[in-house]
């Protein structure tokens, strides 16, 4: 069974891509960065590939789907704390994000989205572990 995650993302501009997570405390592996790709670490076992189009269209035969009028995909991060999302998206849309959803509540759950520069779609999650328990 497989331990890591490697997700994949095609973006216009990768200093802008970096610049943006960057900014909102995501760190990348050099090892695995060039001109026309980048490892975003979101984790000890998970990671994003941040890739310019022309590098990423030497993975696929399929056309890129424009992020910015459909959706390719959501992405989820979790988040430990309710004040955690709302820091993370806050500081996504002060940094050139745009809003994608608001706030849901649900039971023992709370999150909130919102697009980066690219127009991807990522989720931010807090989940009760006591309401879980319960």
């Amino acid at each position: 069974m497989a331990t890591k995650l490697f997700v994949n993302l095609p973006v216009k501009d990768l200093q802008k891509s970096v610049d943006f997570f960057t900014e909102l405390g995501f760190t990348f592996d050099s090892q695995f960065t060039d001109d026309k790709a980048t490892c975003m670490i979101i984790g000890a076992d998970s990671f994003v590939m941040l890739l310019v189009e022309d590098r990423f269209k030497d993975f696929t035969k399929k056309e890129i789907c424009a992020a910015a009028t459909h959706t390719e995909t959501i992405l989820a991060l979790s988040a430990d704390s309710r004040e955690a999302v709302d820091e993370l998206v806050n500081k996504a849309l002060a940094t050139g994000g745009q809003p994608s959803n608001e706030p849901v509540e649900m039971d023992g759950m709370y999150g909130w989205s919102f697009q980066d520069v690219d127009g991807h779609l990522w989720e931010v999650m807090w989940m009760d572990s006591g309401s879980a328990e319960e």
